[in-house]
């Protein structure tokens, strides 16, 4: 081999080692990920826009897939000067560019074919995973939330809302695509961390919601919050309605009524109250307590007079006792001659509701008719035969004291119903044997032909008596005893014949 072949072979050989190793050993970027959705990011690869956030598509005029890098630097330069104008070299890893007014850095990430872009605020630190999911949480809350909430900044202007505001502006103003404008008049007075009533009048429903609106001063502007009450004032009118037609039920009623509360203040009255006490609507209308309620009857001379102030004292707490567990019924028997039925009665959250009904008739009725009882009681008790009235169902409801002395009974003094056959069997025990009492028994039970007849009785040891049967009114049967004619012991003993 020659000089010269060996030269030419060193000059080929040499410079392809060299060229291999620097291939072999060149520091080699790999393409990073897409850019990060927490602050706005691009992509530049193979000499146009690849892709870009959601953020950075908001931000800035970018149209993936047609801008290259001299259209970047257009769009850059006036907020970046320091922007390159060329994409640098494999190599030289990560530039930072700050902004014009130094409130962002713009870091640029250079790989092989490319650069990507992420414009981050200068003075905040990469946020930690834990942080960013606490945003990402904070975010959903604020979407889910079902009531409005929005910021102004230190002029009153909105700066920020959440997805319930948005929704309820739209339905507002569905043709009005302007978000500024406030959808709740700010009440910056009224509104506070208690909450102001505000009405809304929804186009689409053509009803009003009611929201109570809270204000949260900041340093810089405030946050409000607007809590819906559609429903709690729906409640509180279909209350007051169901109250205004209770006062006007109240209003009829010929029973007083006197409400109190759980402070023991009268809460409400109905007209008749003024009626029967002689209260005047004066004194009640102010919510009078209790104690001056029941004073003022006292003194009005509309309740039963005590026998001392202390004995009184002790009584109304007695009868307030007595109301909230709904024992309390009296009957107050006034100078007047009225008659009074008062009632104490507990009710919801504390209250006692007394009722003061005027019952003068009633009992005046029922002395009169216990009157007329007692004279016709006496009156029968004059007669020498004995008498006993049967009810239509057999049941003994009426007797004299010669029914009494003749069988050696005290029927007035039983409390047991006495049966016409129990009145029988004595019946039976005290006479001689007779078929009829049989037949008696079924005439005083049957409901159909009933006829007047007799029938002789002969008492032990005694002599003859006359037992007539006669049906009465509702049913009932009158059962005689006398001392029978000597035409009438001569008379036929068959029923059937007797009847004819």
């Amino acid at each position: 081999m020659s000089l010269v072949d060996l030269i030419l072979m060193f000059a080929v050989v040499i410079p392809t080692v060299c060229l291999s190793l620097w291939w072999l050993l060149r520091p080699v970027q790999t393409m990073p990920e897409q850019p990060s959705e927490e602050h706005p990011a691009i992509l530049f690869n193979d000499g146009i826009l690849e892709h870009a956030s959601d953020a950075a598509l908001e931000r800035f005029p970018l149209v993936l897939g047609s801008h290259s890098w001299e259209d970047l630097r257009d769009i850059f330069l006036p907020q970046y000067p320091n922007f390159p104008e060329t994409p640098m070299q494999v190599g030289a890893g990560r530039t930072s560019l700050p902004s014009i007014d130094n409130t962002e850095l713009l870091q640029i990430s250079w790989f092989e074919r490319g650069a990507s872009l992420t414009f981050m605020p200068s003075n905040v630190e990469p946020a930690c995973p834990s942080v960013l999911e606490e945003l990402k949480t904070l975010r959903q809350v604020n979407e889910n939330l079902p009531h409005p909430i929005w910021k102004t900044d230190a002029s009153g202007a909105i700066v920020w809302t959440n997805e319930a505001y948005a929704q309820l502006a739209v339905r507002l103003r569905p043709d009005d695509a302007d978000d500024t404008t406030p959808v709740f008049p700010h009440r910056d007075n009224a509104a506070s961390r208690s909450g102001a009533r505000i009405k809304l009048d929804m186009p689409d429903t053509n009803t009003s919601e009611w929201y109570s609106v809270s204000r949260c001063q900041l340093s810089q502007g405030a946050i409000y919050h607007a809590t819906s009450l559609t429903a709690l004032i729906k409640a509180e009118e279909a209350q007051r309605d169901f109250v205004q037609t209770l006062a006007k039920t109240f209003a009829h009623l010929s029973i007083g009524l006197a409400i109190f509360n759980r402070d023991r203040q009268l809460a409400l009255f109905n007209p008749a109250l003024t009626d029967l006490t002689g209260l005047p609507a004066t004194f009640l209308s102010p919510r009078p307590t209790i104690d001056m309620f029941f004073d003022t009857l006292r003194e009005n001379r509309r309740m039963p007079e005590p026998k001392n102030y202390k004995t009184w004292r002790q009584r109304m707490v007695e009868l307030v006792s007595a109301a909230e567990t709904g024992r309390f019924e009296e009957t107050w028997s006034l100078e007047t001659g009225q008659t009074y039925r008062v009632k104490g009665r507990p009710h919801p959250d504390g209250a006692i509701a007394f009722l003061i009904e005027d019952i003068s008739a009633e009992i005046s009725l029922t002395r009169n008719f216990r009157a007329e009882l007692e004279l016709g009681q006496n009156l029968v008790d004059t007669f020498e035969d004995a008498l006993a009235v049967f009810s239509q169902s057999g049941t003994l409801t009426f007797s004299n004291k010669a029914y009494d002395l003749l069988w050696g009974c005290e029927t007035h003094s039983t409390f047991a119903d006495i049966t016409i056959k129990d009145a029988v069997t004595l019946w039976k025990e005290k006479t001689l044997p007779n078929p009829m009492w049989t037949d008696l028994q079924e005439a005083v039970m049957t409901l159909e032909d009933r006829e007047p007849w007799t029938m002789p009785v002969c008492l032990q040891g005694q002599k003859p008596i006359l037992c007539k049967v006669v049906p009465i009114a509702s049913g009932a049967t009158v059962v005689r005893f006398s001392c029978a004619p000597a035409q009438a012991l001569d008379a036929p003993r068959d029923m059937d014949q007797a009847r004819s």
